[in-house]
């Protein structure tokens, strides 16, 4: 029973730090994008 309470644990931390790597990574993508739109419209 105990253990089945750390798996739980441990997959919801997991998921918890999964996701906030996801929108980290997704903030820099979307900075990156913008800054190839300017350069390419600054043409």
């Amino acid at each position: 029973m105990d253990l089945m309470l750390i798996f739980k644990i441990i997959i919801v931390l997991g998921a918890l730090i999964g996701l906030y790597a996801i929108i980290r990574n997704l903030d820099i993508i979307r900075i990156i994008l913008i800054y190839f739109k300017d350069k390419l419209l600054r043409k």
